[in-house]
């Protein structure tokens, strides 16, 4: 299937920017799924170089402790809100339509609305053998998806030859979107820092949905998901790995949370871009 040359969004100009939500000083785009799609077909179209972040509980408050970190969220095309906490406090802040636009979900929609237009895919990350199983599941789940390229990177710094080697290989297979599955937040730490040397239009960093659509791990059955207690799913399944994610920063958000809406602390809308010496807090 030849590439789809340009969008109808291409054709009616740059969308919009999203509005963000501004939860302890992250910015959270304020979209939904759909709206998701289209911004990433027009950056598509236009060759525009943007990332993707998915937001968590645990995302935001990983940016409570790196302002590095939060600068990264807050430069992002979009940080979409995969939590549901961040659903329902952006909903809170005035954006009511909303909706959780959820990293694997966001894989399966991205690639099937890419199959008619002829996105080009490229999977970084997960162990040895995740992205390449991962691709086969799509490719049979989606006739006519264009897988160009993986690569499951070693769990260490790569050497400066392996570096070299890893941006050669994804740019000479020239995709549209390289999907990151390296876990929060070594996966937007990543997307920074190849953005400028890496030619796709887009990076999105997903995390578990490799493990999740390669079929290695299981995901939270969907009332559970809508409910906001993924995470009690996850902490059953890795209570070794997961704990100190969601027993101890769990009950830190809310804290921090309720000085916020009470105005106790605040987060200026103006710091959401700024760089991370500055200060978040008036």
């Amino acid at each position: 299937m030849q590439r789809r040359q340009q969008s109808d969004l291409a054709q009616a100009g740059t969308a919009p920017p999203v509005p963000r939500a501004n939860i302890l000083g992250v910015g959270i785009s304020a979209l939904t799924m759909q709206r998701a799609l289209e911004v990433i077909d027009s950056w598509i179209a236009q060759r525009q170089r943007q990332y993707v972040c998915v937001a968590t509980v645990h995302s935001v408050m990983e940016a409570q402790q790196d302002p590095e970190f939060r600068a990264i969220l807050n430069r992002s095309g979009l940080t979409t809100p995969d939590g549901m906490p961040l659903v329902w406090l952006s909903r809170y802040l005035g954006f009511r339509w909303v909706e959780r636009v959820y990293g694997p979900d966001l894989l399966l929609a991205v690639a099937e609305f890419g199959v008619p237009r002829g996105y080009r895919h490229f999977f970084y990350g997960g162990a040895p053998g995740v992205a390449e199983r991962l691709a086969e599941r799509l490719q049979f789940r989606f006739p006519g998806i264009v897988i160009v390229g993986t690569y499951s990177p070693p769990f260490r710094p790569l050497t400066p030859e392996e570096d070299a080697f890893v941006v050669e290989l994804i740019n000479r297979s020239q995709p549209d979107i390289i999907w990151v599955g390296l876990g929060c937040p070594k996966q937007e730490r990543w997307m920074a820092a190849y953005r400028e040397r890496l030619k796709a239009p887009v990076l999105i960093g997903v995390g578990a949905a490799f493990d999740f659509h390669a079929g290695f791990k299981r995901q939270a059955p969907r009332w559970m998901q809508r409910h906001g207690l993924e995470w009690l799913f996850r902490l059953m399944q890795e209570p070794g790995r997961l704990w100190r994610r969601y027993l101890v920063y769990n009950p830190w958000f809310v804290l921090l949370v309720a000085l916020q809406l009470a105005g106790v602390r605040r987060y200026p809308a103006l710091s959401l871009r700024d760089l991370p010496e500055q200060s978040d807090q008036l």
